[in-house]
């Protein structure tokens, strides 16, 4: 049963959307069940004198729904592949240019923070924001010590209408889960789980500054990315002060071309950032819009706002590195076998059948630069293979898939002309020599001598207590196998299920001679009751 705050969320949107006139563009058809009837019934919202822009409407709509919604559409601006120009403009104002909230509420989250006032910490405060985003916005300041820096402030109440919209992204979750036949695919409830532990990780500022400071310790020295520094003493939950950067927005093409930046080199080192992070750190910038982005004269990015940060394990690294590079030697069965192996698609999946989808929807787009790919045709072919093969959503792979289309977003605008797969196919190869080369297992081996060699004295009583418990029969192997455990609860499943089955037939026969009337058929009729009883209670202790 839908609560009634979902009701009355969902209600809200409704009301949204009728006010900034999207009805027009929905189809109700689509929709069903609750949606259907929020999108049908009630009270229009009054027309407005003259409809605006539909990528207008849109972004009006998105910034009144709040947070969530917000970065949703700032996903979306990053794919102007995939949206017609006049949305996507639109949805780039959402990356920096969210309405604000006063200063003077900035100041007071501030002070009340950092238990000083504002004076007292800061030679200087400007309480009009330089930016202001989904979740906080940013004021210029400068120390007592004369450092310029940037003081980044949580919107007020923000925590409890995040928590109202997640609320309603597990109930629909949960709908969908129970009656859409496609969830168990796309794993819906694993999905929320896993945005909701992200959205939620981005309200503590001091997880974020700690997050930079990790990257900027990674990248330390690098010429390919800068990460501002940190003032820890000037951080708490709710607020961050960090270094004041000066850059170029990302976004800003053609201020780059006239600061004269090298549009190709910034692009390849994007990726070349994205597959270090990924592949050498698993710890990776995943919030890598255009916002968040800046980039120096010497084609060096400079990068912000940490809230979102994605991270995987050594084994997903490990499967990921092997789909690349397999994919860059269009070793479509190696793709095939590793999706297998690793149970993205079902284990009786055909390899040879599963090769053959990935060829034909990979083959056409290779050796063709970003302007020439229509990813929103590949992602659809995408998608139809997806479904054919029951394939599974991986949430812990969410954040990664998001910000490989960050990326390509941005090489996008930045020089259409890239290469994505030269670009990447070195760093790759590299990568694999240096990670699973000779040389890296000798270094590994050595890394691990002193730790075989601290149990070398335990090896002889060790072998000597297992030959003594095997001769005297007291060693025994315990093996455990998820399809046998499987098997054996489906077959004791299907047992009770047929036992019942007899039973009920039992009781139903037992029954009918009953109703049928008469001395002798009762007297069968109760005992054919009997039986299925005793029966019954039998059969359900085994």
């Amino acid at each position: 049963m839908i609560r009634p705050a979902t009701l009355q969320r969902l209600h809200h949107i409704r009301q949204v959307l009728l006010r900034h006139g999207l009805d027009r563009l929905l189809d109700i058809k689509q929709f069903s069940g609750p949606l259907r009837l929020l999108l049908k019934f009630g009270a229009h919202a009054p027309a407005a004198p003259a409809d605006p822009p539909r990528g207008a409407s849109i972004r009006g709509a998105l910034e009144d729904l709040g947070p969530i919604f917000i970065k949703f559409g700032q996903t979306l601006s990053t794919r102007r592949d995939l949206l017609p120009d006049d949305i996507a403009e639109e949805l780039v104002k959402l990356q920096d240019r969210v309405p604000p909230f006063p200063g003077c509420e900035a100041k007071a989250v501030v002070e009340r923070s950092l238990g000083q006032p504002v004076t007292a910490l800061f030679a200087e405060f400007d309480e009009s924001p330089l930016a202001s985003a989904s979740v906080a916005q940013v004021h210029a300041a400068r120390l007592r010590t004369g450092d310029a820096v940037v003081v980044k402030v949580l919107r007020p109440g923000i925590e409890a209408r995040i928590r109202t919209d997640l609320a309603l992204l597990h109930e629909l979750a949960r709908l969908a889960d129970r009656f859409w036949t496609g969830a168990q695919r796309l794993r819906p409830i694993e999905v929320v789980a896993e945005f909701e532990k992200t959205i939620l990780d981005e309200l503590d500022l001091v997880r974020e500054a700690a997050n930079a400071a990790e990257i900027r310790r990674r990248f330390k020295g690098s010429e390919m990315l800068y990460i501002p520094r940190v003032y820890f003493d000037h951080t708490r939950r709710d607020v961050m002060v960090m270094e004041r950067i000066s850059g170029i927005p990302i976004g800003d093409v053609e201020q780059l071309r006239r600061e004269g930046v090298d549009l190709k080199l910034l692009a390849e080192r994007g990726v070349e950032i994205f597959f270090t992070q990924v592949l050498r750190d698993s710890l990776f910038h995943a919030d890598m819009h255009p916002g968040n982005i800046f980039a120096t004269r010497d084609a060096r990015y400079i990068a912000v706002d940490f809230g979102i940060i994605g991270s995987i394990s050594q084994e997903d690294k490990h499967y990921i590195a092997e789909n690349f590079r397999a994919f860059f030697n269009r070793d479509y069965r190696r793709v095939a076998e590793m999706h297998i192996e690793s149970g993205w698609v079902p284990k009786d999946t055909r390899a040879v059948e599963f090769e053959a989808a990935i060829r034909a929807v990979c083959e056409p787009i290779f050796q063709k630069p970003l302007k020439d790919i229509s990813y929103g045709h590949l992602l659809l072919r995408l998608f139809q293979v997806a479904r054919r093969f029951d394939m599974q959503v991986q949430p812990q792979l969410v954040l990664l898939q998001k910000t490989l289309l960050n990326i390509e977003g941005l090489g996008r605008d930045l020089y259409p002309e890239l290469d994505l797969w030269q670009t990447a196919r070195p760093f790759l190869e590299r990568w694999f020599r240096d990670e699973l080369g000779p040389a890296a297992n000798l270094a590994k081996l050595k890394a691990e001598l002193p730790l075989w060699a601290s149990h070398w004295p335990d090896m002889p009583m060790l072998v000597h207590r297992a030959l003594s418990d095997a001769a005297h029969g007291k060693l025994t192997v315990n093996a455990r196998s998820p399809e046998l455990e499987s098997l054996r609860h489906e077959l004791r499943r299907n047992r009770q299920q047929t036992r019942l089955g007899l039973t009920g037939g039992a009781l139903f026969i037992g029954g009918s001679v009953l109703l049928a009337g008469g001395v002798a058929p009762t007297l069968a009729g109760l005992a054919v009751l009997a039986g299925a009883g005793l029966l019954a209670s039998a059969w359900l202790r085994a």
